[in-house]
C-alpha cells in the first residue's frame, strides 16, 4: 500500500471502547460514493463459479478440508462452497501479521483449525494474496500440522510488481496495487460485505 491510501485509511476513523478503529457509518458511505469500482458483483460471481469448476477437476475426489482465513475469507469461502457439489470438510483459522512484521514467522495464531490435518488435503480459502507473507506462513504450518498438500485459493490477487514467496494455487480476479475494499476485504472494519471490489480514490 502507498503512502496516499495509508494516509486515507487514518482518516475518518474513531477508537471505540476496545480500542479498535473503527469507521463511522456516514464516513464509510462517503468513501464508498467516492471510489472507483474495480471488479462489478457480477465479475465477481463468474469469476468464483469458473474457480470452483477448477477446484472440483483438481480435488473432487480427494475429501478435501477446506479452511477459510478469518474475517476476510468469509464471503469468498461462502460463495465458493455452494458451487462444490462433492464432499469435504470445513473449518476456519484466524491470524495476524505483528505490527510491522517483515516475515511470516512473526505471525499470531488466534485461532488453528479443530480438525485434524494428517493425511488430509488442505485448500486455504482467503480474501487476497497482497504481498504473500501471511498465506505462506499459513501454509508452512498447515504443512506441520500433517497435511499432505496444501492448496490455496484467493479472491484477488494483487499485482504489486514484486516476487511473493507464495503463488495461489486458484485465483478468481486479479487486482491492482491500490487500497480495496468490499468482498472481505475493510476499510478499518466497513465494506466487508460488499459483493463488488472497489479501491479508495487517488487524489
Amino acid at each position: 500500500m502507498d503512502l496516499a491510501a495509508r494516509r486515507r485509511q487514518r482518516c475518518f476513523t474513531f477508537t471505540n471502547p476496545f480500542g479498535r478503529s473503527m469507521i463511522e457509518p456516514q464516513q464509510a458511505m462517503a468513501i464508498l460514493a467516492s471510489a472507483d469500482l474495480i471488479h462489478t458483483a457480477d465479475t465477481v460471481d463468474a469469476a468464483v463459479r469458473r474457480v470452483a469448476r477448477e477446484i472440483s477437476e483438481r480435488l473432487r475426489d480427494r475429501n478435501p478440508v477446506l479452511l477459510c482465513v478469518l474475517k476476510g475469507g468469509l464471503p469468498f469461502a461462502g460463495h465458493l462452497l455452494t458451487q462444490l457439489n462433492f464432499p469435504l470438510d470445513f473449518d476456519y483459522l484466524h491470524v495476524s501479521r505483528y505490527r510491522l512484521a517483515t516475515s511470516g514467522s512473526e505471525l499470531s495464531w488466534r485461532i488453528e483449525p479443530e480438525i485434524a490435518l494428517s493425511g488430509r488435503t488442505v485448500l486455504v480459502l482467503d480474501d487476497i494474496l497482497d504481498e504473500g507473507l501471511t498465506l505462506a506462513a499459513i501454509r508452512d504450518r498447515l504443512l506441520a500440522l500433517g497435511a499432505a498438500t496444501c492448496y490455496t485459493a484467493v479472491a484477488a490477487d494483487k499485482l504489486i510488481g514484486r516476487t511473493k514467496p507464495i503463488q495461489a494455487d486458484f485465483v478468481a480476479l486479479s487486482v491492482p496495487d491500490r487500497f480495496l475494499f468490499g468482498y472481505g476485504m475493510d476499510v478499518r472494519g466497513a465494506w466487508r460485505n460488499l459483493p463488488a471490489i472497489y479501491a479508495m480514490r487517488e487524489d
